[in-house]
């Protein structure tokens, strides 16, 4: 007997995708935002605005902590865009706490960089390092996903060696599945006993990370660790000679038009690509939108061929059975077989993009004080649930 939910369910988002391939066309043209996203209606591109706006009203409200900002584009063009304020310089005042790039309540470096409209996007520059790495080896100068990681830290010695940590792949780094022991999950990112955060203190992050003892073979269980995308950042310095920031700004900014933004560095010069990188919510749509058109910009392939496919298929299990991991982004399985990609950061930076039904959606935020921050999986469906078959045309 067929469950009315899920029956109900399927036809649904059999009807949205259906709505995609009429508002979409087969033989319309894909537009390329280089130099800025066109902006329409959401009526016009098959999505419901009274249902985004009834969202954004939610987020506006304060009901769910401090958010910033509403991005929607869909097929190529912006259909919703909304900014909320929030008084950050009189939430630091609570804390009392010294200012400073890594002191989370500091208003001049979160959630804004010095008075910009720059955004912190913290672990969501965690896809863009593994961005790099995919470009690195589309331009021949990583080997590939299976070479030994640590063959490329000859100039640093672990005071923890282990055989395992020798064993340790690029592809083990890009899906959290590394072996070092490692917690940042367990307790909040203001919380001194976070190897995230003892990292950020430490005056070499690469030696702090290499100096972490292993608790499982490489590639047998998955443990969130920031410190390990800063191994990825140190692998493109290692092995293009250039630091990621200018190798990122070279193979992949200047393609896609993205040039205001700013990324932190290591107190040895090393770009943090664990959560360093700031960036208007409009150029960081254009990067949900690269993974959209499967690492293709224009008629360049930017990012190997396969890149997004293989993200999509070499998904590890987490401590969450709504999320998988792989290649620095989220997975959501929803539906009959569909995935959302979700890059996703510290106090409620969300990236969502839905493949089937040509959205990429981006809300940033900064719920570090107590609120939870925003839940991905509620954000997803509202999206889901605005592109309905109701919609004017």
């Amino acid at each position: 007997m067929i469950h009315f939910k899920t029956y109900f369910y399927c036809i649904s988002l059999m009807l949205i995708c259906a709505v995609n391939l009429v508002c979409t066309g087969p033989d319309l043209p894909t537009k390329w935002p280089t130099t800025a996203w066109e902006v329409t209606s959401a009526s016009s591109q098959g999505m419901n605005y009274d249902s985004l706006a009834a969202f954004s009203a939610e987020l506006e409200s304060g009901d769910l902590g401090y958010i910033d900002g509403m991005l929607v584009i869909r097929n190529g063009m912006i259909i919703f865009e909304k900014e909320y304020t929030n008084d950050y310089d009189s939430l630091f005042k609570t804390t009392n706490t010294v200012p400073g790039k890594y002191n989370y309540y500091d208003p001049n470096w979160h959630p804004y960089y010095n008075n910009t409209r720059l955004h912190t996007m913290q672990s969501v520059s965690k896809s863009f390092t593994a961005a790099a790495v995919g470009i690195a080896v589309k331009n021949g100068q990583i080997p590939g996903l299976n070479a030994k990681i640590m063959d490329y830290f000859d100039g640093y010695e672990s005071s923890a060696p282990d055989p395992r940590r020798n064993a340790m792949t690029i592809r083990d780094v890009l899906t959290m599945t590394t072996g070092i022991q490692w917690d940042e999950s367990s307790m909040p990112y203001t919380d001194s006993t976070s190897n995230c955060v003892q990292m950020e203190k430490s005056s070499d992050w690469i030696q702090y990370v290499i100096d972490q003892p292993m608790a499982f073979g490489p590639g047998e269980k998955y443990e969130y660790n920031s410190g390990a995308t800063m191994l990825l950042s140190y692998l493109i310095n290692k092995t293009t000679g250039l630091d990621l920031t200018d190798y990122v700004k070279t193979n992949l900014f200047d393609v896609l038009g993205i040039t205001d933004y700013y990324w932190k560095h290591t107190p040895k010069g090393l770009t943090d690509a664990e959560g360093g990188l700031y960036l208007t919510p409009r150029d960081l749509a254009k990067f949900g939108y690269l993974y959209l058109h499967n690492g293709k910009w224009g008629n360049k392939q930017v990012l190997p061929g396969n890149w997004v496919e293989i993200t999509h298929e070499k998904r590890v299990d987490t401590t969450s059975p709504w999320f998988k991991y792989s290649f620095q982004w989220w997975l959501m399985p929803y539906g009959d077989n569909h995935t959302a990609l979700l890059a996703s950061g510290l106090g409620g930076q969300r990236m969502i993009v839905l493949p089937e039904l040509d959205i990429v959606a981006v809300f940033t935020g900064w719920n570090i004080y107590e609120m939870p921050a925003l839940n991905s999986w509620m954000a997803m469906n509202k999206m889901i649930n605005a592109a309905d078959v109701e919609n004017e045309s």
